[in-house]
């Protein structure tokens, strides 16, 4: 019955294990599902942590059904991957960062209202007794936090990625497409027929980025599907050259288009403003045929480039050189 709720709460998009208890409460389709029986949330919560290597032995035996029924007759799938939300606040995700960020604000804190301490100590009576005594509260509390902090400190320094999360202790700290934002959350993998658009494998982890990921969810792929050779398409973000060599070398193709630019240093801007900003060895796509050409006022030429043809052949330009196009003669 439980797994039939799962399921259940899978193919209809209602994930959490609250609102799955209320639909067994209000449902019909959910009450004759589960014969009238209504779980607590706990206990819908428990069933998927204790049981996920059934669930997904489960999975496999779904993908051996379709293999039966010929609807993974092609080996071909397209794998893609996406960042889920974690039940976890990003005040209770710690990394090396967050957490030299944190007791540097809490220092700066005890150190200014240390600076208030003083300066009512010079006045005496003039400062109420209730601010003095305001202030010792809370340099008491941030020297708590601190000692707080500390033990979270040590413990985050013994894991494995020097990372730490209170509330979901699996949960990852994850860079998103924003500017200095992120989700404290997984990275969700799956592998996806090309043909009936069915999920062949999946995994969960909490590693932000996809480029590790490639080989290991086409390997994944092909054991389920039981084929030697394997095609598999990607996005950019799965461009890495150590995991397409590994995948060519187990039969595995690989369709994805290559990375646009470094990976450490952002592409070079380049001022086309005239022609003394161009380096002696800059190359210049010139459109076939039409150029026309002036010198103004001060000396200097420009150039000027129509577009009267779709094919385009490069040119060296070096600074002062002549116009060398065939339509400038």
């Amino acid at each position: 019955m439980m797994l039939k709720l799962y399921i259940y709460g899978y193919l209809n998009r209602v994930p959490l294990s609250r609102r799955l208890e209320r639909e067994c409460q209000r449902n019909i389709e959910v009450i004759w599902l589960t014969g009238q029986l209504a779980p607590d949330f706990k206990i819908i919560a428990d069933f998927r942590k204790d049981n996920g290597v059934a669930i997904r032995k489960v999975c496999g035996e779904f993908i051996v059904l379709c293999r039966k029924l010929d609807l993974l007759s092609t080996a071909s799938v397209a794998i893609d991957g996406s960042k889920f939300k974690a039940v976890n606040a990003r005040d209770k995700n710690f990394t090396e960062a967050k957490m030299k960020r944190r007791l540097e604000r809490i220092d700066e804190s005890i150190a200014r209202y240390l600076s208030q301490l003083e300066t009512a100590d010079r006045h005496g009576d003039a400062v109420p007794g209730a601010k003095v005594a305001r202030l010792k509260s809370k340099i008491e509390k941030l020297k708590e936090e601190i000692v707080r902090l500390n033990a979270i400190n040590a413990e985050m320094m013994r894991s494995e990625n020097r990372q730490i999360s209170l509330t979901d202790p699996d949960a990852r700290s994850m860079a998103t497409s924003g500017k200095d934002t992120g989700i404290v959350g997984y990275s969700v993998q799956i592998a996806v027929d090309t043909q009936h658009h069915l999920i062949v494998a999946h995994e969960v982890t909490n590693v932000g980025s996809d480029r590790r990921q490639l080989f290991n969810m086409s390997e994944q792929a092909r054991d389920a599907l039981g084929s030697e050779t394997l095609d598999v398409v990607a996005d950019r973000g799965y461009y890495e050259g150590e995991e397409i060599k590994s995948c060519e070398e187990a039969g595995i193709t690989v369709t994805l288009p290559s990375s646009t630019r470094s990976l450490t240093r952002p592409p070079p801007r380049v001022q086309k403003t005239s022609s003394s900003a161009f380096p002696s060895a800059f190359r210049l796509f010139q459109p076939i045929r039409t150029c026309s050409s002036a010198t103004n006022g001060m000396g200097s030429r420009s150039q000027t480039w129509f577009a009267s043809s779709s094919r385009i052949s490069p040119i060296s330009l070096a600074p002062g050189s002549p116009c060398t196009a065939p339509s400038c003669a």
